[in-house]
């Protein structure tokens, strides 16, 4: 995929995840919990994990 275009489909899902209410934010954080436990490779795994946070779902407790 080209850079340009990874860049702008991250934004847009950026963009979608702020959009959505408290229990459906809930909600996406638990499936990419069940996501991330379930996937087998390990950089896979390690992007599901980090999403909630990289996309702001969630506080930085640091």
């Amino acid at each position: 995929m080209d850079p340009d275009d990874a860049v702008k489909v991250l934004e847009g899902v950026a963009h979608l995840v702020t959009q959505l209410s408290s229990d459906q934010r809930s909600e996406f954080i638990d499936l990419l919990g069940s996501m991330a436990a379930e996937e087998t490779d390990p950089s896979r795994r390690e992007f599901l994990e980090g999403f909630p946070e990289g996309f702001g779902l969630v506080e930085d407790d640091s």
